[in-house]
């Protein structure tokens, strides 16, 4: 029995048992709000396994849910989001689905149709939207009018069945899109593979209908790891680091010929953005208001990804001659097992 002013526990479970599966395990099992009830992946031992080590509850079927779980978080591979999102929400159950949304804008719609026709709390998995760097500066957006972000990484074969597109850039894309709230009007863009048949590394121009403009650069074939995005607005410039979770904002104290500037390091969290973003999931479930990263949110970083890498496509049918190394296209075999990741 509950003690008296204790809050209910929230009964949550994990499908798919892969890399972010894990991770949204062990971070479920550290909120004291939650209760890891169990877990389920289409492979049945590897379930069993991932449930042992986690002491939860291995479930065969989504069905088995029903009645026993209130919200879930789904890690499965992206080209059976919309399968799984949708049943569960069918069931009852409220669901965090993993970025990118789904694998293409109609599998996005039917998530949307879902949550709104079972009532059901549906965010997604835009993780960095909870980075303290990015909580940090959402308090000083005063229309920015140009972006310079960079998100690279070194070659691991982890990645290499989606383009750097969904699986690095939409982050950004998403990112760009809160901060700026306006439409994106025009996008140009280029991207190549370099060690895969896949894009690899690509650059988008974006302008937004209020004359913002954002250079974004993805890469996993890079020799360094670089996550930030630097931003001027009227009289000042913001340096975001992702990686080290922190801002610098420079202001300029006395304009002239011999110019004096402020810095500020803006005050930032040291939560982990996981933990924020499933305890953000939590406080959608329990009090029913939508979350930042909501269906909506999704949909639009997704649709604004294809748009890029439509962008892609077009260049690389202009400039690629017969028999060169093929660009991707669209299709749900670009998106990998999120254990794969």
């Amino acid at each position: 029995m509950m003690a008296t002013g204790e809050t209910k526990r929230t009964r949550v479970a994990v499908a798919g048992c892969g890399e972010f599966g894990r991770n949204h395990a062990r971070v479920y099992r550290e909120i004291a709000s939650a209760e890891l009830v169990g877990v389920f992946d289409t492979d049945f031992a590897r379930a069993a396994a991932f449930a042992q080590e986690f002491s939860a509850q291995p479930f065969h079927s989504l069905e088995a849910m029903q009645g026993k779980v209130d919200a879930a978080s789904v890690a499965v591979p992206t080209v059976a989001h919309a399968e799984v999102g949708c049943r569960l929400m069918e069931l009852g159950i409220d669901v965090l689905v993993e970025k990118p949304m789904a694998r293409d804008l109609s599998d996005a719609d039917k998530l949307l149709a879902a949550a709104k026709r079972y009532s059901r709390m549906l965010q997604v998995g835009h993780v960095e939207r909870f980075n303290p760097a990015v909580l940090a500066v959402e308090p000083i957006i005063n229309r920015p009018l140009f972006f310079e972000v960079h998100r690279l990484g070194v070659f691991t074969p982890r990645s290499l069945d989606v383009d750097v597109i969904y699986d690095l850039m939409i982050h950004d894309l998403d990112i760009l899109l809160a901060l700026v709230g306006e439409p994106v009007t025009e996008v140009k863009a280029v991207g190549i593979p370099v060690l895969s048949d896949k894009v690899d590394i690509a650059h988008a121009r974006l302008e937004f209908a209020g004359g913002a403009v954002a250079n974004v650069t993805a890469s996993r074939v890079s020799t360094e790891r670089v996550r930030k995005v630097r931003f001027f607005q009227q009289h000042e410039y913001i340096s975001l680091d992702y990686a080290r979770r922190d801002a610098l904002r420079v202001g300029v104290k006395r304009p002239g010929p011999e110019p004096e500037f402020a810095f500020e390091k803006l005050p930032s969290a040291g939560m982990e953005p996981l933990r924020a973003e499933l305890e953000a999931f939590l406080e959608a479930v329990r009090t029913r208001k939508e979350p930042k990263t909501n269906g909506t949110a999704g949909r639009a970083a997704l649709e604004l990804a294809t748009r890029v890498m439509a962008c892609i496509q077009e260049h690389a049918a202009r400039v690629q001659p017969t028999g060169s190394h093929p660009v991707a296209d669209l299709s749900a075999s670009h998106f990998p097992r999120k254990d794969e990741k």
